[in-house]
């Protein structure tokens, strides 16, 4: 049994594939980029057009319909789709074109209408290349590595955030197409590069499309028949659903809830941002170390027993900043080990599939998280009138962070038990 053991372990990665990492961290650096600046940008150019704020809401939240509908056609098809170039990368190329198209053009719309037309087709070929992309990672990398890849990542995913946030605002105010067309220049740029510099096996098999039917017949299947993937995407559900609702409603809850001016705000999510990049920093190396979902579980319960004691909140305290950073932290290593976990528990055969119902899940928690905390909060208005009933966001975003602990904690001997083969053999 030792000597099994030890025939599977994986060694360290040589320089050459240390830098792979790297290289397909920029398809989420170009990514995050992208879809930061429409999200931050885009409502001031659709302001130019309507006043309804429900329409302008309507528009961006429709990517949360493409998020729940395309990743499960592309990622099982991405997982049939036999070429040259691999299985991922041709997907990836496809769209990598759109999604810059759509990005230069996207401030020069003349009307509401041609400007939405454009932003769907934004969203269609950002998640045509997504569910590929995420599947690259368990093809090209060994178990041992999916923590720090995860957390090169995250690192180089903050980064374009940051930057298409403040570098952005600087760029609209200048002239306001600016921010889009460096985002089409930067996000075609990084998301090329996985697609060029990285050397994806080739599997034989003919290049077919079986069918929207059964591509769908399959993500059925697999949700039945893979119990350990299917207890993390209920995890992922909530983990996404979490994070859209904080990142809809904080600012008002601060400005509106606690009555505090912007700046308090703005320091305020300077806190969280680099609570994030320090998860991003120290999460790879300790799930590859102690093991993802370990390292998951605890930082859950920092997490969600934050949110829980936020709602107790009724006023604005500067105490609170040292108090939000270790919160923050454990959100980011729960977000940043999320993929590195599923890595270690998807089939071979069903990367890319797997891949697209997590991407999936992402999309249900765009839809879900914020409507539901917006709810929550329309009807305990006239009962938490010192907030205006915004406080009840945090319980929100905390039960189900907790609710799912025990899911995860179900999850670290299955983890244990596939992450001690090398996952790479498809």
């Amino acid at each position: 049994m030792s000597t099994a053991r030890a025939e599977r372990r994986v060694v360290p990665l040589p320089w050459m594939q240390r830098g792979l990492v790297w290289t397909l961290g920029l398809g989420a650096f170009g990514l995050a980029f992208s879809i930061t600046t429409t999200a931050a940008y885009l409502p001031p150019i659709l302001g130019e057009f309507t006043g309804s704020t429900s329409l302008i809401a309507l528009v961006l939240a429709a990517e949360g319909v493409f998020a729940i509908t395309l990743p499960l056609i592309v990622g099982p098809w991405s997982d049939t789709f036999h070429t040259p170039l691999g299985r991922r990368r041709p997907f990836m190329l496809a769209a990598v074109g759109p999604i810059g198209f759509c990005l230069a053009l996207m401030a020069f719309m003349p009307n509401l209408w041609t400007t939405a037309l454009l932003v769907f087709a934004f969203f269609f070929a950002y998640y045509v290349y997504e569910p590929p992309y995420r599947g690259l990672y368990p093809d090209l990398l060994p178990p041992s590595q999916f923590g720090r890849a995860q957390g090169i990542q995250h690192v180089l995913r903050g980064l374009a955030i940051g930057g298409a946030l403040v570098g952005g605002g600087f760029l609209f105010h200048l002239w306001n197409p600016t921010p889009f067309l460096v985002a089409a220049f930067v996000t075609t740029l990084a998301c090329l590069v996985p697609i060029l510099l990285v050397d994806e096996p080739t599997v034989p098999g003919d290049r077919v499309f079986r069918g929207v039917r059964s591509y769908l017949s399959t993500a059925w299947c697999l949700l039945r028949q893979e119990r350990d993937v299917t207890m993390f995407l209920l995890a992922n559900a909530a983990w996404e659903g979490t994070f859209a609702a904080a990142r809809t409603f904080v600012v008002l809850y601060i400005t509106v809830g606690l009555g505090q001016p912007l700046s308090t705000s703005a320091i305020t999510l300077g806190v969280v941002s680099a609570g994030y990049l320090a998860a991003a920093l120290v999460a790879g190396r300790l799930g590859d170390r102690l093991g993802i979902a370990p390292v998951i579980a605890v930082a859950s319960l920092v997490y969600g027993g934050g949110y829980m004691v936020g709602g107790l909140a009724t006023e604005w305290h500067d105490w609170y900043i040292p108090v939000i950073f270790p919160v923050a932290v454990a959100g980011g290593i729960v977000m940043t080990l999320a993929w590195g976990l599923l890595f270690k528990l998807m089939p071979p055969q069903h990367r890319g599939a797997i891949s697209g119902l997590a991407t999936t899940t992402k999309g249900l928690g765009l839809l879900v998280g914020p409507l539901a905390a917006g709810i929550a909060i329309d009807l305990l208005r006239p009962h938490l009138e010192s907030t205006d009933g915004y406080q009840v966001l945090w319980p929100i975003c905390g039960l189900p962070i907790l609710a799912v602990v025990p899911l995860v904690v179900r999850l670290i001997p299955i983890e244990r038990r596939k992450g001690d083969v090398d996952v790479r053999t498809a």
